[in-house]
């Protein structure tokens, strides 16, 4: 797709803000031309002109500023013609209209970033990183996003991609000599390359998952039996009476969804239905859609009291290995118990009280913890599929080190290594279905 070969698209960019300032954004072969059109003259590269906006029998639309990038040096790496106006929408959409009528056409959700993307200005990871910043749900997240946006993340999986590609080399290198007496499968410096491989993949791996948590907010899943104080609980880290709390057991029948912003880091809390077996039908519809949050929660808090605790982390066992475990004894003002925090078996414990607040800043301060903060100024933003996909990749290894340790199939393993970097290269783009592609960029907002 070049610059030569395509038609010119326009959408607003920004509607007009507090300073009454809207944006019409154009790309295309055609920019030069609208461009001299509503000018007069032909524009100078990357300067602001100050132009009259007229329509086609020359009345005056609006008063702005007019600024031409040529290509490839551009967002798009198309021609791009940035139109600044004043007023209203109504104004803006007229100037839309007038740009149109100059050859244009309405661009789609994010084409102006999937050009970018098809002229090879950006990666995939990188286009992705563009929404992730407009839609930032958080100071944390829109540092995260920026950071992927300058190619933090990518090149992260590049590196990860050349040692990748090293070790194919050396697998099927080895394939070539089957005839030779030395088995090349087994030299150790296979399984060194390997090992690190496999290393290196784990540590991207978990930036990546906590660059999720930064882009899409940790999302908390509280549980426990009835009247633990799930709800307190929610209301106490939300500041406000959002759950219902009664001494009745089974008052929470539903899912409740609270987020909050805690020092720039996004949570979203859920207070479930407390977990027991009932015979009341709307309670036990509860239960089941608590169990469903579970499965989607990157955290379960697990609220119980001193007495029960050792019982209820049973509710731990049918959470997926990548759910968090953390446990909060409640109601330490009831027990006299003094707050503090603990670590058994990997899992966080902490004691507090939803009613008189003692303990929950050291619950607030793990949360922020495990969503990112703290993480440094290389922390980069991620989404779901790219955890996927390096998953699938850390599959593929541990089928390639099980063929090299077993059974020396060497064909076998340079198969696994093959799909290892096809999955690899979903993240940024290097292999990409057309839907992967509609999907991503349909999701962008018009004028991006």
């Amino acid at each position: 797709m070049t610059a030569e070969t395509i038609d010119t698209i326009a959408a607003i960019a920004s509607a007009p803000g507090a300073a009454g300032v809207g944006v019409l954004r154009v790309s295309g072969p055609a920019a030069p031309a609208i461009a001299q059109t509503l000018l007069g003259r032909a524009p100078q590269p990357r300067h602001a002109h100050f132009a009259a906006f007229r329509d086609a029998a020359g009345e005056l639309i609006d008063r702005g500023l007019l600024l031409h990038f040529p290509a490839p040096a551009s967002y798009t790496g198309e021609h791009v013609l940035e139109l600044q106006g004043h007023g209203s929408a109504v104004l803006l959409d007229l100037l839309l209209r007038r740009v149109c009528e100059l050859g244009a056409r309405l661009a789609r959700p994010g084409e102006f970033t999937e050009r970018a993307f098809l002229n090879g200005k950006l990666d995939l990871a990188q286009a992705e990183a563009v929404a992730d910043l407009i839609a930032a749900r958080s100071q944390a997240g829109a540092r995260a996003a920026l950071q992927s946006m300058e190619g933090v993340f990518s090149r992260k999986v590049e590196a990860l991609l050349q040692s990748l590609i090293a070790l194919r080399v050396h697998v099927e290198a080895a394939i070539d000599f089957p005839e030779e007496e030395i088995d090349f499968l087994a030299d150790p410096a296979i399984t060194a390359q390997l090992e690190n491989l496999r290393t290196e993949l784990a540590e991207l791996l978990r930036e990546a998952q906590r660059g999720v948590r930064l882009n899409d907010g940790l999302r908390v899943a509280i549980i426990g039996r009835p009247n633990a104080g799930k709800s307190s609980l929610l209301n106490a880290l939300a500041g406000s009476d959002r759950a219902i709390v009664t001494p009745i057991a089974g008052t929470t029948r539903d899912v409740l969804r609270e987020s909050l912003s805690l020092d720039g880091i996004a949570l979203e809390l859920a207070d479930t239905a407390g977990l027991r077996d009932t015979d009341d039908e709307v309670e036990r519809e509860g239960v089941r859609r608590a169990h469903g949050e579970l499965q989607r929660a990157d955290v379960a808090l697990l609220v119980t009291e001193a007495d029960h605790a050792t019982a209820d982390l049973a509710f731990f066992a049918p959470l997926p290995a990548s759910v968090e475990r953390l446990v909060l004894i409640n109601k330490i003002d009831r027990d006299q118990l003094a707050p503090h925090a603990e670590t058994r078996d990997d899992a966080a414990w902490l004691w507090a009280s939803a009613k008189t607040g003692e303990g929950l800043d050291a619950l607030r301060d793990h949360l922020k913890q495990l969503a990112g903060a703290g993480s440094g100024e290389g922390a980069f933003s991620a989404r779901r599929r790219h955890v996927l996909a390096l998953q699938q990749v850390a599959i593929h290894l541990d089928h390639t080190a099980h063929a090299l340790s077993t059974t020396r199939a060497g064909e076998l393993a340079a198969e696994e290594l093959r799909q290892a970097q096809h999955a690899l290269g979903e993240i940024t783009g290097d292999y990409s279905s057309d839907d992967l592609l509609g999907a991503i960029f349909g999701s962008f907002c018009i004028g991006k």
